[in-house]
């Protein structure tokens, strides 16, 4: 079993923990704890729920945090829940919350997010996710489910979809080569555009094999954006 994993994630139980099951999402101030968690347990097993208040008045600030037993169905809940929920993947609880509450206001406040679009990040957050993001927000790149893969060295067909297998979802791995350099590029297709997100934000800069890192960027692949 040949397990992928970027060097700066820590280890897999952290990044699990910390980067992949818990989200953050903007909810009516009416909202309890129990409400929040009916309205997000269709999409897979909770383990908490909780809201942040004021820590004053006690009242709620129409924010919450969402932790779910698996990644995937952390995915599943930002791809599929309501977007007037604006969910994200959350800090990891080391972090300063009320720093990431003020990014997440200034991001999620203008008008031009919509969709799918991932919140562009501040320096303050993740430094591994937030380099992903802020190269997203510089070429404008939709999201989708089909990826590029682009390497300096030529890859094996086999081993590059055992690679991104490691993902759920993956509907197809097309190496090709070009007959004059000795450069790798693959087309890379999953069956929902979470496992995609995924994929890029873990592999795009995975050093595969050793010393060469792999590029991986979205493609259009024919469907509406704003889905």
């Amino acid at each position: 079993v040949f397990i992928a994993q970027s060097r700066a994630s820590g280890s897999h139980r952290d990044v699990e923990d910390e980067e992949l099951t818990r989200i953050f999402v903007m909810i009516p101030k009416t909202y309890t704890e129990e409400d929040l968690r009916e309205k997000f347990k269709m999409y897979g097993d909770i383990e908490y729920c909780s809201i942040i208040k004021n820590k004053t008045t006690g009242e709620s600030k129409g924010l919450g945090y969402v932790r779910y037993l698996k990644p995937s169905q952390a995915a599943r809940a930002i791809e599929e829940c309501d977007r007037s929920y604006r969910a994200i993947l959350a800090e990891p609880r080391n972090k300063s919350s009320e720093s990431f509450e003020h990014d997440y206001y200034s991001n999620n406040m203008r008008p031009e997010l919509r969709g799918n679009t991932l919140p562009f990040c501040k320096s303050r957050m993740q430094p591994e996710f937030c380099g992903f993001e802020k190269a997203e927000a510089r070429i404008q790149e939709p999201v989708s489910k089909r990826l590029s893969v682009v390497s300096r060295l030529p890859f094996i067909q086999e081993q590059l979809f055992a690679l991104f297998d490691l993902v759920p979802g993956l509907e197809y791995c097309d190496v090709q080569r070009d007959p004059h350099t000795n450069s790798g590029y693959a087309v890379i297709q999953y069956s929902t555009a979470a496992s995609a997100i995924y994929a890029k934000y873990k592999l795009h800069g995975f050093e595969y094999p050793p010393g060469n890192r792999l590029t991986v960027l979205f493609l259009e692949d024919g469907n509406d954006s704003s889905e």
